[in-house]
């Protein structure tokens, strides 16, 4: 991947060392162009996103190439106080992994992150995130 990119949700939430959540798979936010270049490399087709009330994105793919499916979305937007809010990380926290990284929002960031998308499971996650922060 050639842009700046970010594993978020549960499993960034579990990175940044948040315990007793089991994600049930990966979100990664990447540019349109790095969305592109996985769903070619792992040979995974690029369809229209599905329609949501308070989600959208321009390229949306799932991808069943690890333990956990990854599922990729480009220029994604949160439906918030009637307008579409895009979603962009301002931090960029480096976990490692491996001779790697893993990159995440901070977990100042991530309670952001769940109070704009203000669904209860994301609500109900603030309080473990503020013990990180």
């Amino acid at each position: 991947m050639t842009d700046d990119w970010w594993v978020f949700g549960s499993a960034g939430m579990t990175l940044a060392g948040a315990s007793g959540l089991e994600p049930p798979d990966v979100d990664l936010l990447t540019s349109e162009e790095d969305a592109r270049r996985l769903a070619e490399l792992w040979g995974l087709p690029v369809a229209p996103p599905a329609p949501s009330p308070q989600f959208r994105s321009r390229v949306f793919v799932k991808a069943a190439v690890a333990p956990l499916p990854i599922e990729i979305m480009a220029g994604l937007e949160v439906r918030a106080e009637g307008r579409w809010v895009p979603l962009r990380p301002g931090t960029r926290v480096a976990v490692p992994h491996g001779r790697s990284a893993i990159f995440i929002p901070s977990p100042a960031e991530q309670i952001e992150i769940c109070r704009l998308f203000g669904r209860p499971k994301d609500l109900a996650r603030i309080p473990v995130l503020e013990a990180l922060a």
